[in-house]
C-alpha cells in the first residue's frame, strides 16, 4: 500500500505550523513498528464501518463516499501539479485512479458477499504475486504453493454456506488491482512529484466511481449522518493510515515493513470478530494463516 503525507508547504507564510509538520512530531514519539500496526488496524475498522453501511447503501456508493472523502482531504493538502505533464503521464495518472477505483470497489463487493478477514486474504494474493515475480528464487515456489493451499482451503468445496464464489472472484480482482496499483504507484513515482501522484489518482478514481456511486446511492448520500460515516471511513481507510505508512517507512528497512503488513489478514479477521461478529471456522482461520505465512516468506531476503 503506497502511503502519502500531509506535508505540502500549501501554508508558508501564514505563520502557523503545517498540518505536516505536527503529524511528524506526533508520530516521532511512536515506534514505527506501532506506526504500521496502527495503520493497519485503521484500515480494517474502516472496511468495518463500510461494510456497516451495506445495511444501508450498496458497495458502489459507500465505496463512492470512502474516494471522495478521501480525495477532498488529500486534494486540501496535496495538490496535483498538472502543468506541464506529458501525454504518458496523463496516462499512468489516469490508469493508476481507474485501477484504485476498481480495486476499491471490487474489494467491497467481495466485503459485501464474505467475512473481512477472507476478503482480505484473497485480496492478498495480489501484492504478494508482484513479490513473488520480482525475486525469482527457488524458495517461492513453496510461497506460491501455500497460498494456493490458502485459497483452496477458503473456497466453498463443500458446505461453507458463509463464503460464496462470486465474492471469491471480486476479491481477486481487487487482489490483482493491487498488484497493478503496486507496479502504477511505482510509476506515478517517477513521473509526479512528491506524493502528487497519488493525489492525482485519487482524484480520477473519484471521478470514475462517481456516476455508479451516485446513481446506485441517489438521494439517500445526502443524509448528513452516512456523509459522516463516509467521512470516517474515508479518513480511517486512506488519509490516517496512508500518512502511518509513510512516517514508518522513513524510520524502518522496507523488509521490516513487508513482514508487518503481512498480518494484515489476521489483523482483519480479529476486527471482523470484534466489530462485526464474524466468526471463522478453523479451516477458515488455517487459510487465512497459510496466506500470512506465504506473505512473510516472500518478504525475506535470500541468503548471500
Amino acid at each position: 500500500m503506497t502511503a502519502f503525507a500531509l506535508d505540502d508547504p500549501l501554508d508558508r507564510g501564514s505563520g502557523l505550523p503545517r498540518p505536516g509538520r505536527l503529524l511528524r512530531a506526533a508520530s516521532d514519539s511512536i515506534p514505527p513498528s506501532s506506526l504500521v500496526l496502527l495503520g493497519i488496524v485503521s484500515v480494517q475498522i474502516g472496511a468495518g464501518f463500510a461494510k456497516e453501511l451495506f445495511a444501508v447503501l450498496p458497495p458502489s456508493a459507500v465505496v463512492f463516499l470512502r474516494i471522495a472523502a478521501g480525495a477532498l482531504v488529500m486534494g486540501a493538502f496535496i495538490r496535483p501539479r498538472l502543468k506541464g505533464l506529458a501525454w504518458r503521464d496523463w496516462a499512468v495518472g489516469i490508469g493508476f485512479g481507474v485501477t484504485l477505483a476498481v480495486m476499491n470497489l471490487s474489494f467491497y463487493e467481495a466485503l459485501s458477499r464474505l467475512p473481512m478477514g477472507i476478503a482480505v486474504a484473497i485480496e492478498f494474493l495480489g501484492p504478494l504475486g508482484v513479490a513473488v515475480a520480482a525475486s525469482r528464487r527457488r524458495i517461492d515456489l513453496l510461497w506460491v504453493g501455500l497460498a494456493g493451499a490458502g485459497v483452496v482451503l477458503l473456497a466453498p468445496w463443500g458446505e461453507s454456506a458463509s463464503v460464496s464464489w462470486v465474492g471469491i472472484a471480486f476479491a481477486m480482482v481487487a487482489g490483482a488491482c493491487w498488484a497493478g496499483y503496486i507496479l502504477l504507484s511505482a510509476a506515478a513515482g517517477q513521473r509526479f512529484p512528491g506524493t502528487t501522484g497519488l493525489s492525482f489518482a485519487m482524484i480520477v478514481s473519484a471521478l470514475v466511481i462517481a456516476p455508479v456511486g451516485v446513481t446506485t446511492g441517489g438521494a439517500d448520500l445526502l443524509q448528513p449522518e452516512l456523509l459522516l460515516i463516509g467521512l470516517g471511513v474515508g479518513l480511517l481507510s486512506s488519509v490516517i493510515p496512508y500518512s502511518l505508512e509513510l512516517q514508518a517507512l522513513r524510520r524502518m528497512p522496507k523488509q521490516v515493513f513487508g513482514i508487518l503488513m503481512s498480518l494484515e489478514p489476521a489483523v482483519a479477521a480479529m476486527i471482523g470478530l470484534l466489530l462485526l461478529g464474524e466468526i471463522l471456522h478453523v479451516q477458515q482461520w488455517a487459510a487465512i494463516l497459510c496466506i500470512v505465512a506465504a506473505s512473510l516468506g516472500s518478504t525475506r531476503k535470500a541468503k548471500k
